[in-house]
């Protein structure tokens, strides 16, 4: 089986109501657990690649991880997916090198001279969607920008956010909005901002997110709606990890039942980043404690890929895809 489109993989996920795992990658063992956890379940999967992961490890190398997977996996439906582009020639580079799937995040302004926020994500989003479509690839776009509703602060993901403090306006996604911008843009999917927020520390208090808004904007468009910043950072994990010498005050992700409330709201890609990196975080720091005679790399990367494996079985289970491949 080739690579297939995201929208050819959330429509469906939008009728059965269930939510597509959007999985950030960066290296062979992160791809390699995925797909195996896929396989396990049954599930359809989206591999996506962050500007940090890009810059990391380079499109091509990431993209010919990922024809392997699809390769060794041909029953698992596999979407290649090139995460917050912030301009339209970033997108165009990842179309050209083979991704399914782009995503041009222009919630934020590359540049302070630009006279209207929603102008430019609109019409620049509308620019990416046109040059997408014609090769047969799927446009992801954003409203709002992810962050704390308690702070104003913005989410930060690999070096991705907002600087300062903003308004309740600019942090949530306008319903209203919602429907003009993805008219105008004939994007695939909308990323909804509705009180997540990148990164480990998500929140200082109880966790909360906006459900009426998220109906409202359910109920106004007809395209998948996406749930950035929507890893839910365990508690047993977080122990876990700081029994073996890890530092992670404060950290707290969204509790699952809100995550299984918003995919029945009408959430259909759910990303999922920081739950990976905390399960082999407590893993190698076990293992490199536990076992300080290991030597080879690929048995301490093993290790590692078998605690990113399981993190991706659960949460492919929690989210309902099981099965649907």
């Amino acid at each position: 089986m080739a690579f297939i489109s995201l929208r050819q993989l959330l429509d469906q996920a939008a009728e059965r109501d269930y939510g597509v795992p959007a999985f950030n990658v960066n290296n062979l063992e992160q791809v390699q657990a995925i797909m195996e956890a896929a396989a396990a379940t049954d599930s359809p999967v989206i591999l996506q690649a962050s500007a940090g992961a890009r810059s990391y490890a380079g499109e091509p190398f990431l993209r010919r991880l990922a024809q392997a997977a699809v390769e060794t996996y041909p029953d698992i439906p596999v979407v290649l997916h090139q995460d917050h582009g912030l301009t339209a020639a970033v997108c165009q580079a990842s179309i050209r090198s083979g991704f399914t799937s782009v995503m041009m995040d222009g919630s934020l302004l590359p540049d302070k001279k630009t006279p209207s926020p929603y102008a430019y994500n609109v019409e620049t989003t509308a620019l990416v969607a046109w040059m997408a479509h014609s090769v047969g690839v799927s446009v992801e776009g954003e409203l709002g920008c992810l962050g704390s509703l308690e702070t104003g602060r913005a989410g930060e993901e690999d070096g991705v956010g907002a600087a300062g403090t903003l308004t309740r306006e600019l942090l949530l996604t306008d319903p209203e909005q919602a429907a003009d911008f993805v008219a105008r843009t004939n994007v695939d999917a909308l990323a909804v901002a509705i009180g997540t927020s990148h990164g480990a520390y998500k929140f200082k208090g109880e966790p909360h997110l906006d459900f009426e808004r998220l109906r409202e904007i359910s109920g106004r468009i007809q395209k998948p709606i996406v749930l950035h910043g929507a890893s839910s950072l365990p508690q047993e994990q977080i122990v876990f990890a700081e029994r073996y010498g890890a530092k992670l005050p404060h950290a707290q992700g969204i509790p699952v039942e809100l995550i299984k409330k918003a995919v029945g709201m009408g959430i259909a890609k759910v990303n999922t980043d920081s739950d990976l990196r905390l399960a082999a975080l407590g893993r190698l720091r076990q293992v490199l404690v536990e076992r300080p005679d290991l030597f080879n790399l690929y048995e301490l990367m093993g290790e590692v890929e078998k605690a990113i494996r399981d993190a991706t079985a659960e949460r492919i289970r929690m989210l309902g895809s099981a099965g649907k491949a």
